[in-house]
């Protein structure tokens, strides 16, 4: 049977179609170098997309950072407008979650969007009591 749709751990993807992603995100900004994105995914633990099968069009991505022996954070989780709500942006999660556990790495932590929260609560994330996320500001 053929799968509308394909999540893939990848070590390189078309710069385009991720830079598009990140604009969607909100992530991209315009001093950032197109150079810059085949190192930043090989340079992942793990890099995920999500690609439509009937048009092949990257339509999601999430990745990994990690030290590869115990900690593992999940960032740049982003859906296409036009296909959120389909369980993409699930599916990339549980994907590198999967990535993760096999590599004995249990300790799984991200950053939420304050509107994103329970999306993550439903995919088993909780807040770390007594812990604050920080940011160097300058």
């Amino acid at each position: 049977m053929n799968k509308e749709l394909d999540i893939k751990i990848v070590k390189e993807w078309n710069v385009e179609d991720i830079i598009t992603l990140y604009k969607v995100g909100g992530w991209w900004k315009d001093h950032y170098k197109k150079t810059g994105i085949t190192p930043l995914i090989k340079g992942s633990f793990a890099f995920a997309v999500a690609v439509d099968n009937k048009t092949n069009k990257t339509v999601g991505m999430a990745r990994v950072l990690s030290d590869g022996i115990s900690d593992a954070y999940i960032q740049d989780v982003v859906v296409l407008s036009e296909y959120r709500k389909r369980g993409i942006g699930k599916k990339l999660i549980l994907k590198l979650i999967d990535y993760c556990k096999k590599q004995d790495i249990n300790w799984i932590a991200l950053i939420s969007e304050p509107d994103q929260e329970e999306f993550y609560k439903k995919l088993g994330f909780r807040h770390m009591k007594d812990y604050t996320p920080l940011k160097l500001e300058e």
